[in-house]
């Protein structure tokens, strides 16, 4: 996505200042501005000329005559890929206002996109983690009473499911222990793609008269695999929309709204950033670049965060093409670096992790 550099430093200069400038304000930008608002210590005609080249290369344009310039989606595309080259970005702690001391994921998650509409003045979703290959880990089938056992499952990710199925008799113990044996020698380490009707078939057959037991847990575990049409996400600050007249007096402004409650869309959005390759980097879609075309006169900026044992999730920030890049793309650094310490493992002992909720709650 990155676009080809074939400016001069002077003309990137003066792009970036031009960009900075209409993020500030939301108004056009022209050369007396830039002359004496920053310090490019350049005249107004140089200014002017460059502005011009800049303009005929695409990078800016005039949306009527007389008026200053304001960035292209080629204009907001060279400055956000500068932005991604810089090393020197800095983490802000977001910890004390996001954990509230609590270490669970869902209200973690929920606080986080609350934390980043609050402190960007965007719209934002965060998706709870899944794993882009369920598979299967360990089944355990116990009897409940006369007429029911319960199923176990645990998926990937040690995500863990239970599920009544009826059987209509009392399964002795012996009986469980080999249809355990059975599930746990035959399913483990596969995904619901790779359980055939062949091995199916041969599960059914070893399981003689509980073949439908086989069959009633099959079942079970292929709705607990399908993960898309469950797939929760926390979403904050969509009102925000309308604080920016560009959007606010727009169809596409009540689009988003819809988008956000009726989430089918932002399920989307959330499945291409985790299939993309490069699905752990900051990704920013401008315009027309949006998967989402209700967004297509909005920039859009996600992050992938992980849990450990391929558990992935997204964070989502949208808003105006002239969001604050710098600020949103620093903002989702720190919160993404901070869900993949918390979750993936990384802290040593149960203890660090007591310190470290009730040193940020202070």
């Amino acid at each position: 996505m990155a676009a080809e550099i074939n400016l001069t430093e002077r003309q990137l200069k003066i792009l970036r200042a031009i960009i900075q400038n209409y993020l500030e304000t939301g108004e056009p930008v022209g050369s007396r501005t830039l002359s004496k608002s920053t310090d490019l210590n350049l005249s107004s005609a140089t200014i002017r000329n460059e502005m011009a080249d800049l303009e005929d290369m695409g990078y800016i344009f005039q949306p009527h005559t007389s008026a200053g310039r304001i960035p292209s989606d080629k204009g907001y595309r060279l400055y956000v890929d500068m932005l991604m080259q810089d090393k020197e970005q800095e983490l802000e702690e977001l910890k004390s206002v996001m954990l509230e001391k609590t270490d669970k994921v869902d209200k973690v998650l929920k606080q986080a996109a609350k934390v980043l509409a609050a402190n960007t003045n965007y719209a934002t979703l965060v998706s709870a983690p899944v794993h882009r290959k369920n598979t299967l880990k360990f089944i355990q089938l116990s009897q409940v009473d006369e007429e029911q056992i319960v199923a176990v499952i645990v998926m990937s990710g040690n995500m863990i499911k239970n599920k009544i199925i009826e059987v209509g008799e009392v399964l002795s113990n012996e009986t469980l222990l080999k249809l355990n044996m059975l599930l746990n020698t035959t399913l483990n380490g596969l995904s619901i793609e790779e359980i055939n009707l062949g091995l199916i078939a041969r599960m059914k057959e070893q399981a003689g008269i509980h073949s439908r037991v086989i069959s009633d847990v099959l079942d079970a575990v292929a709705d607990i695999i399908q993960v898309d049409d469950d797939m929760e996400i926390y979403t904050s600050g969509a009102t925000n929309i309308f604080r920016y007249p560009e959007l606010s007096d727009k169809q596409s402004a009540q689009e988003i709204i819809s988008a956000f409650e009726e989430k089918q869309q932002l399920v989307d959005l959330v499945t291409e950033t985790l299939s993309s390759e490069e699905s752990h980097g900051i990704q920013v879609y401008i315009g027309e670049e949006a998967p989402v075309k209700t967004m297509k006169d909005c920039s859009v900026v996600t992050a992938t965060y992980e849990l450990g044992e391929g558990m992935k999730g997204t964070i989502g920030i949208i808003g105006p093409k002239r969001m604050d890049y710098k600020h949103v793309m620093k903002t989702l650094k720190t919160l993404q670096s901070e869900l993949d310490e918390i979750y993936s493992g990384k802290r040593t002992s149960d203890r660090e992790d007591e310190d470290f909720v009730e040193q940020d709650g202070e």
